[in-house]
């Protein structure tokens, strides 16, 4: 799909602009065009960023490829921009995956492209139709609206990663599945995948707030470094998220591996316990009385057997007292 949207000099909006009519709106100096391109055939791409807007075959071959890590190149008369927008897979226990969003921002229009449907980007097109102030402040204002929405969505996702690792230790040292540690290892995968994406758009965002580029505006800049500053605090409470599932799976490990030695402790004195009884019923319970029945009268058999039985309950009874005396149990 691809769609535009379009200012005109004299504050007309349009948004039914068609691939023919974009080099029209690219000679409107006083104009801005902003045209979306999303899950669109990549040769169709290829033939509007190469033929129309006169793109680089490298930038263009960047764009379509989806998979590269946030950066910005400086093209001269546009720059290229890559960030990543943050959703959440719900259905594998709250990990995350990433969408990359190509741009290209030149003196009157920018050029979005992703596979995916991406709300920082529904979002900002929403207020650009509600409101054409928006679109009156510049292209890159535009860019500056897209990488704040894209911050504000991330925000969620950390601070829901957060009261998760609250939530399993609140319960941690209650029961222990694997269930559970496999929503921790969920968690740890999200925040590395995370890491890896916020550290370089934040970088992205201090070159576009601090660098010197023909394409942004000097008195735009400190709106860049606004987002750069949230994504500052996002990066600072993923480490801090990353501390915690270590935390966490270190104090589930440990809970597991002391409720097992507890439960090898109460088999290991099951164990001593009867295994004297074994030895007992095992050494008695061979011919001892038959064979020795000729010798023996009833009287003295019965005492035999007697004595026997009082061994046999008194025995579990003493090694239980050693074990006790010595620190065991």
């Amino acid at each position: 799909m691809i769609r535009s949207l379009y200012r005109n000099g004299q504050g007309l909006v349009r948004t039914d602009v068609a691939p023919e009519e974009f080099k029209e709106a690219l000679r409107d100096r006083d104009g801005l065009l902003w045209v979306d391109f999303e899950a669109t055939e990549p040769e169709i791409d290829e033939i509007i960023l190469r033929e129309i807007f006169g793109f680089h075959p490298l930038a263009i071959e960047d764009a379509l490829q989806q998979s590269h890590a946030p950066k910005v190149d400086d093209w001269g008369e546009y720059i290229y921009v890559v960030l990543h927008a943050v959703v959440v897979v719900p259905q594998n226990r709250g990990d995350v995956d990433t969408l990359e969003l190509d741009i290209f921002l030149g003196e009157n229009y920018i050029i979005t492209h992703h596979e995916k449907p991406i709300e920082a980007i529904e979002k900002t097109w929403t207020a650009c139709q509600r409101d054409e102030r928006h679109l009156k402040s510049g292209p890159d204002h535009l860019l500056y609206k897209i990488a704040d929405a894209i911050a504000a969505g991330t925000m969620p996702v950390v601070e829901d990663m957060d009261d998760a690792i609250d939530a399993i230790e609140g319960h941690i040292f209650d029961r222990q599945s694997p269930e559970t540690i496999a929503h921790i290892f969920a968690i740890k995968r999200a925040v590395l995948r995370l890491r890896r994406i916020l550290a370089p758009q934040r970088e992205v965002l201090n070159k576009l707030a601090r660098d010197d580029y023909a394409m942004i505006d000097p008195k735009d800049r400190i709106y860049f470094r606004d987002v750069y500053d949230h994504l500052v605090r996002l990066h600072d409470i993923t480490e801090s998220v990353r501390d915690l599932v270590g935390g966490a799976l270190d104090t589930y490990l440990s809970v597991v591996n002391n409720r097992m030695n507890d439960i090898m402790k109460t088999l290991t004195v099951i164990t001593t316990l009867f295994m004297p009884l074994t030895f007992l019923t095992g050494f008695f319970g061979m011919n001892f009385f038959q064979a020795t029945a000729p010798l023996l009268n009833p009287w003295t058999q019965t005492v035999a057997f007697a004595v026997t039985l009082a061994i046999m309950a008194l025995t579990p009874v003493v090694m239980l007292f050693i074990i006790q005396r010595r620190g065991w149990l």
